[in-house]
């Protein structure tokens, strides 16, 4: 039996009497033992997505309803197998760069869980022509250009054309006019580009028939498949597409669902409930009947005191609470984490365009001169320089700020984390080629080493002792700051405060990459990366640059070498991984051995120290009824999103339980 109170009363309970909407479950009917009938999930949330519409979202809170209410073509297990999902098979046909898919009989059912239409090919392709349309402002948008034939071409006219059809001049000065159904783009500079009509037609989707669906690629890619999880990938039913326009997944009542669960309601501010599909082809593995969010603007605050008193299924427990939670025998047995993110990494740095620059089209506004930008490109023009900070940086004193516990599981000696992808045979990514020679790096007596054969080469080359670097951090991103300090006490500590002078400054709150990593207003950062996709060559666009290609990389590598900012052994360094990288993406029919070209490519950018390995993301610690290890699992996409195949326990799991979780899962 399902308990539901009012939000006034649910609030009033917790000692926050606020506005009344829709209804929140809680008490202890509602999280039985694992596998008990009608159990629900209730959790607290205070970020109000922006959109419920999974074909355009950006953020993660906005990727749960296309989640869990919409199937992909493929899924993943618990353990990143990939297995059929709303497609039973699939075929390549090299030759025409074509995937076939064929699909199961699905249906979409609304926000009672009413039947309305069977899911069809024709609904892939609706959806790709939505999301396809500037009008909608998809935030995945390049997931479908990079890749499906003919989408980048149609977007793109389509942009201009209604950038012409809005009267509306680019900020470079640039106009599009209309002539006849052609796009006449018009320079600042007065030359002129006509950009030819492009039909939907021309776009590599196609329903076949009503179950047959093909994708044509612009080349063959490997890592297609992988895309698949990702929402602008998913089906959506074309007449409510036609219906809604831009109001579509606006309400319960505007979106379709033919997931696991369906959206039964949905107002902003309030609440938001997903309900099991019993239509769905896997209801079976599906042991939450409901989903609850109730919107409480202080989750963070309420939740945990909520989870000690059992009214809520789970609750983050922030930093400034933690402590206080482990160090206390009746918490600290509450406390466990979520799924770790694998897909997403974090590593150092060093800026190697740290002046001020005009490439035209835009311009990096450099390094302060107070930090010495002159000095500082002498310095990692020096490869002992940069690999004393390589060996001389211990990640476990940085980790222990966000983890007080577990942090060495996280960290790192490549920018792929382990159990990223495995070759044909089964071999973890990391551990091919030079890449699987790679280990924790940090070595005191190494990092001094590299530190006085980079004195003296310094000194003879004009260098100033200390040397400025200034490190910038984000404050809004919890104990960034805090981890800088500890950076610099300890790389200080290391090599010494007359060789370096580690200037730590706050950036902005608001767009801090535009700001600073973009701008180049930084000499050495902590950075990050989330992969696109399930395949190596994702982990080198932070870094590779194609030739005369000025795009926003992380450190301008290839560029500061075609500015003649970086000579000598570094740039010969520098555009040997660019080769090898370019190298490794015409490997296409060959995965072992693409997979050991990219990790070798990998191995010369760590061993170089052009960036240093950091951490893979930490997760949250939680209190939780959910063993998340039940649930589905890849390295990119949202699967570690769905609660599909996840039990809610009749307790909250402990650390023991939950690393007990994973080492069984």
């Amino acid at each position: 039996m399902k308990n539901t109170i009012t939000r006034r009363q649910f609030l009033k309970a917790s000692g926050l009497v606020a506005a009344a909407g829709l209804m929140a479950g809680c008490g202890d009917s509602q999280s039985g033992a694992h596998g008990t009938e009608g159990a629900s999930y209730n959790i607290l949330y205070e970020n109000q997505p922006a959109t419920q519409n999974y074909l355009t979202a950006a953020s993660d809170i906005e990727m749960y309803t296309g989640a869990n209410c919409v199937d992909t073509l493929v899924e993943f297990n618990n353990k990143g197998v990939m297995r059929e999902g709303l497609a039973t098979n699939w075929t390549w046909d090299a030759e025409t760069l074509t995937w076939t898919f064929t699909l199961r009989e699905e249906n979409w059912v609304d926000c009672t869980g009413t039947v309305v239409a069977p899911v069809t090919a024709q609904d892939f392709v609706d959806a790709m022509k939505y999301v396809l349309d500037p009008a909608h402002s998809a935030s995945n948008v390049y997931l479908i250009t990079g890749y499906i034939a003919g989408a980048e071409e149609y977007y793109h006219y389509w942009t201009y054309r209604a950038s012409a059809e809005s009267g509306i001049v680019d900020d470079k000065g640039t106009k599009y006019t209309m002539n006849g159904e052609d796009v006449v783009v018009t320079t600042a500079d007065g030359k002129t580009e006509t950009v030819a009509y492009v039909d939907f037609d021309t776009v590599g989707v196609k329903a076949v028939d009503d179950y047959t669906l093909q994708y044509t690629l612009t080349y063959d890619f490997p890592g297609f498949l992988s895309l698949l999880v990702y929402l602008p990938y998913e089906p959506a039913y074309g007449p409510l597409l036609e219906q809604t326009g831009d109001q579509f997944a606006t309400s319960a009542d505007t979106v379709y669902s033919c997931g696991a669960y369906y959206l039964s309601e949905y107002e902003s501010l309030e609440s938001w409930v997903m309900t099991k599909n019993p239509e769905n082809y896997d209801a079976d593995n599906v042991f939450i009947d409901e989903i609850r969010r109730t919107y409480v603007a202080e989750a963070s605050t309420v939740g945990p005191e909520m989870v000690k008193r059992g009214e809520i299924d789970e609750a983050i427990i922030g930093g400034d609470i933690l402590d206080d939670w482990l160090a206390n025998e009746e918490t600290k047995k509450l406390v466990s984490m979520d799924r770790p993110n694998t897909n997403y990494t974090f590593f150092y740095l060093f800026n190697f365009m740290p002046v001020a620059h005009d490439f035209g089209n835009w311009k990096i506004e450099g390094v302060d001169a107070q930090y010495e930008p002159e000095n500082w490109l002498k310095a990692i023009n020096n490869t002992n320089f940069r690999k004393a900070f390589l060996y001389g940086i211990n990640n476990d004193v940085t980790l222990a700020v966000k983890a007080p516990e577990g942090y060495a599981g996280y960290k790192l000696y490549s920018v792929t984390p382990p159990s990223f992808c495995a070759n044909a045979d089964g071999v973890d990514y990391t551990k091919c080629g030079e890449l699987g020679k790679l280990d924790i790096f940090y070595n005191e007596e190494k990092a001094k080493q590299y530190r006085d054969a980079a004195k003296k080469e310094l000194t003879a080359a004009g260098c100033t002792f200390p040397i400025k670097v200034q490190v910038p951090y984000n404050p809004t991103t919890t104990d960034w700051d805090k981890s800088c300090q500890v950076l610099k006490q300890q790389l200080e500590s290391v090599l010494g405060s007359d060789f370096i002078n580690i200037m730590i400054t706050e950036g902005p709150s608001d767009s801090f990459l535009s700001n600073v990593r973009r701008a180049g207003k930084y000499e050495f950062l902590q950075c990050n990366w989330g992969a696109d996709y399930s395949d190596p060559e994702t982990e080198t666009d932070p870094f590779y640059q194609e030739e005369g290609s000025y795009g926003s990389r992380y450190c301008y590598l290839r560029t500061a070498v075609e500015r003649g900012l970086v000579t000598g052994e570094t740039a010969d360094v520098i555009m040997s991984y660019m080769k090898q990288v370019e190298a490794a993406k015409q490997i296409t029919g060959d995965i072992n051995a693409r997979y050991e070209a990219f990790a070798n490519a990998e191995a010369t950018l760590i061993s170089n120290a052009l960036c240093i390995p950091m951490s893979m993301s930490i997760p949250a610690y939680l209190a939780t009824r959910l063993n998340y290890w039940e649930g589905q699992y890849a390295s990119t996409g949202f699967s570690n999103k769905r609660i599909k195949g996840i039990h809610v326990l009749d307790h909250y799991v402990s650390m023991e339980e939950y690393e007990a979780n994973r080492d069984a899962r």
